[in-house]
């Protein structure tokens, strides 16, 4: 992996939520100055340091004329979206509205200030059902929910945006983000929790009465979904080598951010009760439409041409960063429950 050589000015869009917030702590480590932009919705304030929040709404023009106006940005990283997939089928307006207008906003405003670097968290969703795995950035393009369909909207402005404005961006899309901060200073909070891994834990720590397997019956060696996990410092790692790539004048492109490997439902379960050293209570249920038996990104692209590789990959590693987290409960004062 290259690293940049001197400091930049890093906006970071949602960078109180999960993956943001250690994206802004790995990029203040390494030298940078960064200036948070995020609107509260689902991030929270403590998850990054004093000084660095600007609390706005990208979807308000005037708001961020004055942010570009003010700052010298070199580069915008956008981690705001709304991500529940269940809800997107439900509240579609909600996902459209967020994910590819407010998006919209930015870019735009992006365009007026000449700030013209950009990285965005995409998604595996993209590819909706594959058709082969792993999955490499040729396969299909066929979102089965709104949430993939606006990921695949945004990524398609971009590549319009490159050609009419010269604004050279890096789509990552991230198959399963997963772990913690291994310092124990950060971790997946979200309100409401729809992660496996985080579901497990709370499960094992008691604040939850066990998790639910939705369906044993795929065709994979136990019966249960296999996904690809990646550590969010490996996915933070990936940001910064995407960051040395558009700097150094590259084209706009889209890579896949996986292990590789695959794990499926039960192994997870397994790991988590080594980790934990007990059992944890599990109940079956049905399959849940749209999830695919195997997801497992072929990332050999972000390899080869960003430098990149994933260096956490191992499922106890993964799982224990996680548990740290899990075990400084409670963050906050409302139940999850």
């Amino acid at each position: 992996m290259t690293s940049i050589h001197h400091p930049k000015n890093i906006l970071v869009v949602g960078g109180c939520g999960y993956i943001g917030s250690h994206m802004v702590k790995h990029l203040m480590a390494m030298g940078h100055r960064v200036v948070v932009a995020d609107n509260l919705s689902t991030g929270y304030r403590d998850a990054v340091p004093e000084g660095v929040l600007v609390e706005l709404d990208i979807a308000d023009e005037a708001a961020l004329d004055r942010l570009f106006a003010r700052e010298r940005i070199d580069a915008v990283l956008h981690f705001a979206s709304f991500i529940q997939v269940g809800e997107s089928v439900t509240a579609p307006a909600k996902y459209y509205e967020n994910n590819v207008s407010a998006t919209l906003v930015l870019l735009k405003a992006m365009v007026r200030a000449g700030v013209l670097r950009f990285i965005f968290s995409s998604t595996a969703a993209v590819y909706g059902t594959p058709v082969r795995v792993p999955i490499d950035e040729d396969h299909p393009k066929a979102p089965i929910n709104p949430y993939g369909h606006s990921k695949w909207m945004v990524e398609q402005m971009l590549r319009d945006f490159d050609r009419a404005y010269d604004l050279h961006s890096v789509s990552l899309r991230y198959f399963n983000a997963a772990g913690a901060d291994p310092e124990g200073d950060l971790g997946e909070r979200h309100e409401p929790e729809t992660h496996l891994i985080p579901l497990i834990l709370q499960a094992a720590s008691g604040r939850r009465p066990s998790i639910t397997v939705y369906g044993e019956d795929y065709g994979t060696p136990d019966g249960t979904c296999i996904r690809d996990y990646i550590h969010v410092k490996d996915l933070v790692k990936a940001h910064v080598c995407a960051l040395d790539y558009l700097l150094a004048g590259r084209p706009t492109a889209a890579f896949n951010l996986g292990n590789g490997n695959g794990f499926s439902v039960r192994e997870v379960i397994k790991a988590a009760e080594e980790v934990c050293g007990h059992s944890i209570p599990v109940v079956y249920g049905d399959r849940r439409e749209g999830d695919p038996a195997r997801l497992v990104a072929d990332s050999g692209q972000a390899q080869e041409v960003l430098g990149w590789k994933p260096e956490l990959g191992d499922l106890h590693a993964i799982v224990a960063d996680a548990w740290r987290w899990e075990q400084q409960w409670p963050w906050r004062q409302k139940t999850v429950l």
